[in-house]
């Protein structure tokens, strides 16, 4: 774990020894991106619903990404950390094989 550096004791306020201590940086976590695309089978409202269950709980928000990936073949549907992508992804892909449907996303570097 990197920290930020930290100096001896030193004389405080009335003459107290002080002391800092370490405190760890916040370590950053890369954004992936999280895309929908399109394809001839699966139904409107089923995308709008996966989409409301894993990812964006606004109707109009899933709808709107539903539209996009339509129009132009794919859509952003989210930016967050791999691992989640990953859960989210895999949960939305099984749920769409449960139901006879090849709704797929992917995960790229934002």
């Amino acid at each position: 774990m990197r920290g930020v550096s930290v100096a001896g004791p030193r004389a405080g306020k009335h003459g107290a020894k002080t002391e800092k201590l370490a405190v760890p940086e916040a370590e950053v976590v890369p954004p992936y991106k999280v895309v929908l695309h399109n394809d001839d089978v699966t139904p409107m409202d089923f995308v709008v619903d996966a989409l409301k269950r894993f990812f964006i709980p606004d109707h109009d928000a899933a709808l709107e990404i539903m539209r996009a990936a339509h129009r132009e073949g794919s859509a952003l549907v989210a930016v967050m950390p791999l691992e989640h992508a990953e859960f989210q992804v895999q949960s939305a892909h099984n749920y769409a094989r449960a139901n006879g449907f090849p709704l797929t996303f992917s995960i790229e570097p934002a």
